[in-house]
């Protein structure tokens, strides 16, 4: 069991954003970050069982900001 699971979240060129856990095949999206916060427990839940599931969800908020130079 690993203690935590790290998602990288960004927002989505669609609009809202999106969660990719790193290192696993976990992905969900909402279109708020209050919203996409249970969106992401709930898919811990459904990707891991009990005894495996991380005890510690980490979010990695990405933001790609481009200036003028």
């Amino acid at each position: 069991m690993d203690k935590e699971i790290i998602f990288l979240v960004e927002e989505s060129p669609e609009g809202g954003f999106e969660a990719k856990a790193l290192g696993h095949s976990t992905f969900t999206e909402a279109q708020t970050l209050d919203q996409l916060k249970p969106m992401i427990q709930d898919a811990v839940r459904c990707h891991f069982d009990e005894k495996a599931r991380p005890s510690v969800i980490r979010l990695h908020h990405v933001h790609d900001e481009a200036i003028a130079a």
